[in-house]
């Protein structure tokens, strides 16, 4: 095993200001993209795109973070996850207005690449942060950074949606949030938990992901595919098959995003008391079921309703499945991350053209079943992927291995 993996050096700052530091970028990257995602039926009207032809553009951001995320590990690898960090999410940031104001397809699809591969380099340096900040404190606390991931889309949405309703010109709000949040990260950035490059490690910037890492990847992607559906379709369902207005259009992922950051915030006491196993096997069942009903019902409110219950259900999927996965043996954090992710992606990948071309064969209401499907295959295979999972560190060398409650109850 490799001692410095698991070596608890001290922070360069205090580990509750580390943790701070880490919980504001996840909420700039929620807020950042939920920023984006309320103008989807704004580009496609502008554009005069089909849904077939959305799915496709969409797909950009899909292929740009899964060719960002092997690089991801191999740069975190090189220059440390608190400076690949700070890079990514400063890029994120200064690339969301370009979706904006692309004149044509091309350049549409361009962009979404560029934002796509900023948001896959931040999501796996993120989560690498998350780990350390997670070792400092000796106790689960993924679930509550990905918790303010949610909280900022949220915010992120509802803000896009009063911006709307208010008349302020599409460009002016992403322009603003892009302000806002490069001052944010800026403002963070020293505080960031140490992660010194890893040059000298013999170990691979990146793995195939088999066995452990497969499993945990294949319910990685059910629960991507699901939220980036959340993200690219549920403002064009309301809007164009429910026929509701722009501003209540944004209330779906809105209420997404608020269900989804309340489970987060509950999280890691729910996967102290009852197992992440059972956790995500009730979860999926929700999602499931949550969205499967909206869709039936057909109608603004109870739709709006089951993308509540979904993003509730899929809430606490993939804190777990990253949590585990920066925590297998012999294999370096970053790495194991963006092995999971990359599998994890596809759901992105194959999601968009997937939901867009079944919804010209079909329709978007049937489409969207495929997600709910997706969600009881996440509750079904969580008993057969998840083992029972405890939390371990090492402190100046020695193992300390407890069970999730303890870690917990000793905090």
């Amino acid at each position: 095993m490799d001692q410095r993996r698991y070596t608890l050096a001290p922070p360069q700052s205090p580990p509750f200001l580390a943790r701070r530091a880490v919980s504001t970028i996840f909420f700039i990257n929620g807020m950042v993209l939920a920023s984006w995602v309320p103008h989807i039926p704004a580009v496609k009207a502008q554009h005069a795109i089909s849904d077939g032809q959305l799915g496709i553009v969409l797909l950009s951001m899909a292929v740009g973070s899964v060719l960002a995320l092997p690089l991801a590990g191999w740069l975190i690898g090189r220059c440390g996850s608190r400076r690949m960090t700070v890079i990514a999410a400063l890029g994120f940031c200064l690339v969301l207005p370009l979706p904006i104001i692309s004149p044509n397809i091309a350049l549409l699809a361009f962009s979404l690449m560029l934002l796509g591969a900023c948001n896959g380099m931040l999501d796996v340096s993120m989560n690498s942060q998350a780990v350390e900040v997670e070792r400092y404190y000796q106790r689960a606390i993924m679930s509550s950074f990905h918790g303010l991931f949610s909280l900022g889309g949220l915010i992120g949405a509802g803000v896009a949606g009063l911006a709307m309703s208010s008349g302020v010109d599409d460009v002016q709000h992403v322009a603003t949030i892009t302000i806002l949040s490069v001052l944010a990260v800026v403002s963070v950035r020293r505080w960031l938990a140490p992660s010194p490059p890893q040059q000298e490690s013999r170990g691979p910037t990146f793995v195939k992901p088999t066995g452990v890492l497969l499993g945990l990847g294949v319910l990685a992607f059910f629960g991507l595919l699901t939220e980036g559906a959340m993200a690219d379709w549920s403002a064009v369902y309301l809007h164009d098959v429910l026929h509701a207005d722009p501003a209540t259009a944004t209330a779906g992922f809105a209420a997404c995003s608020l269900m989804m950051a309340a489970g987060r915030f509950g999280g890691d006491r729910l996967a102290n008391r009852f197992g992440p196993r059972q956790l995500l096997c009730v979860s999926g069942t929700i999602a499931a079921a949550g969205l499967g009903s909206g869709l039936l019902v057909g109608k603004p409110l109870p739709a709006i309703l089951g993308f509540g219950l979904v993003g509730l259900g899929i809430s606490n999927i993939i804190p777990v499945l990253f949590s585990a996965a920066g925590k297998i043996h012999d294999v370096q954090a970053g790495t194991a991350l963006a092995a999971v992710a990359t599998t994890g992606y596809f759901g992105f990948l194959v999601g968009p053209p997937l939901i867009g071309f079944a919804a010209e064969l079909t329709n978007l209401s049937v489409a969207l079943g495929i997600v709910s499907t997706c969600c009881a295959l996440i509750a079904m295979g969580a008993g057969v992927v998840l083992p029972p999972l405890r939390f371990q560190v090492e402190t100046a060398g020695v193992p300390i291995q407890t069970t999730a409650v303890e870690c917990s109850e000793a905090g």
